[in-house]
């Protein structure tokens, strides 16, 4: 799939990350980062940093977008795209954790469009993120 196929501008994609974005917990980093997430079925699952002052129990946009999904009712593999959105100097980009979360609930090839407020984007895959990712493929089973 590209983003050719999506229902929605890489605009409004990112337009909808930024509303997201705004919903952000970010007592101690001020940084905020707003993601979007669309399924198979249209339907937007917003996400936002939610930052803890023990650091390690933080959660990033892209992470709260999918996990939204998860818990909304879809299952891995029934994404179209994902947008990610923060105030970076270049479009913004996920990071490993985030990375290996695409990996594990989204195709490869799922477009990944990472913008900045200034208006710049890039478009990217899962695979793209993370070559060789260890996936469900990888456990001896």
């Amino acid at each position: 799939m590209s983003v050719k196929d999506l229902s929605l501008t890489i605009e409004q994609f990112l337009d909808a990350a930024n509303n997201a974005r705004s919903n952000a917990y970010v007592p101690y980093s001020g940084f905020k980062v707003g993601a979007v997430v669309l399924d198979k079925q249209g339907r937007l699952h917003n996400g936002c940093n939610v930052e803890n002052a023990a650091y390690s129990p933080t959660n990033c946009a892209e992470r709260t977008a999918l996990f939204r999904a998860i818990a909304d009712g879809c299952k891995a593999g029934e994404f179209q795209a994902i947008a990610v959105i923060g105030e970076t100097e270049s479009p913004i980009t996920p990071c490993g954790v985030c990375r290996q979360v695409l990996a594990e609930l989204c195709e490869p090839e799922m477009p990944v469009i990472l913008g900045n407020l200034q208006g710049n984007y890039r478009v990217t895959t899962v695979s793209e993120l993370l070559p060789g990712a260890f996936t469900s493929r990888d456990l001896n089973k």
